[in-house]
């Protein structure tokens, strides 16, 4: 495991979509497979590469950490600095109709990664290991290296949310004391964890 690096970004494309449907691959589901990695990896390594960290295989990086510290700061300097690159590659079609263009609707709607109930859980993260990688503790060292960097930013708290069919992912964050928070009922469960936590 490093901190990320820019010439990792084709990896965490490739990543993203790999695990994107579910835990499977997504690669295919949407007109373009740069989709999932343009909303759920590279605008956090582009905007915050302080809190990214990946697992380099020593031939390529099979999987990743990336977050960020401040959420409603984050979805500002989203709106203001990858918005447009995104919308520039993702224009917005209304109403949204296919799986591909809701996908995109929510690239262009930020304020969806404001969730109620998260006040004391101020940071989020989104964390993808290839299938090879799974099963071995990586995760587990992704998050506790992400923990002690937002420790050492004084932010008492991290969530994420969890696909409710993603069985192995919420089983995974349970495992390592992640609990649901009190949030607007979604079709993902939010799950939050103290940053003094021992995981």
């Amino acid at each position: 495991m490093r901190p990320y690096e820019p010439r990792d970004l084709t990896d965490l494309y490739e990543i993203c979509v790999r695990t994107g449907a579910s835990g499977g691959d997504a690669t295919g589901q949407y007109e373009s497979d740069n989709l999932l990695g343009d909303i759920f990896a590279a605008p956090y390594a582009t905007l915050e590469p302080e809190l990214a960290y990946v697992v380099d295989t020593g031939d390529r990086v099979s999987g990743y950490l990336v977050g960020t510290a401040n959420t409603s700061s984050f979805v500002e300097r989203y709106r203001e600095d990858w918005l447009p690159r995104f919308d520039a590659r993702y224009p917005l079609v209304e109403p949204a109709v296919t799986a591909h263009q809701k996908m995109v609707a929510r690239g262009h709607n930020p304020n969806s990664m404001i969730t109620p109930g998260t006040e004391l859980f101020p940071a989020h993260l989104h964390i993808d290991l290839l299938p090879q990688l799974q099963g071995q503790g990586l995760g587990r060292v992704l998050l506790r290296t992400l923990l002690a960097a937002l420790r050492e930013r004084d932010v008492p708290g991290v969530h994420l949310g969890v696909d409710i069919n993603n069985l192995g992912a919420r089983a995974f964050y349970s495992r390592l004391g992640f609990r649901p928070l009190p949030t607007d009922p979604t079709n993902e469960a939010v799950l939050g964890i103290r940053t003094d936590a021992e995981i």
